[in-house]
């Protein structure tokens, strides 16, 4: 086998799979999106994947090798995955925390201050 292949072959492997899970990332939830969620988004994924490729890379360097070839793979399939998946999580944790935040805020900011509820109402009278 090539060594470029086998060196990258998790990743490779993996390519269908991340794709589908960065897009489900990207597209949900539809709204709100803005420049600063793109960014984020765009951000999260990148560092994900160049994580995954690193683990993917130290564990191939990393393995024991008197534990067979198929090993190596195992092991940069595994390190890859579970990288990749844990980043993935951690952002969309932080995602979800960041936009309650910012629909709490909205909400805030759109309700009627504590003023508004002291005045009568036109046409009521107070006793």
């Amino acid at each position: 086998m090539n060594p470029q292949v086998e060196l990258n072959l998790a990743l490779i492997l993996f390519v269908p799979w991340f794709s589908i899970l960065a897009w489900l990332f990207w597209a949900y939830p539809r709204q709100p999106r803005g420049a600063l969620r793109t960014v984020y988004d765009s951000a999260s994924l990148i560092v994900s994947t160049l994580v995954a490729g690193w683990g993917m890379h130290w564990s191939m360097y990393n393995a024991d090798p008197h534990a067979g070839a198929i090993w190596k793979q195992v092991l940069a399939t595994s390190v890859a995955y579970g990288l990749f998946l844990g980043l993935m999580t951690v952002a969309i944790v932080v995602r979800w925390r960041w936009l309650r935040a910012r629909t709490a805020a909205a909400a805030t900011s759109a309700s009627p201050s504590p003023e508004d509820h002291s005045r009568p109402l036109p046409g009521k009278v107070e006793s």
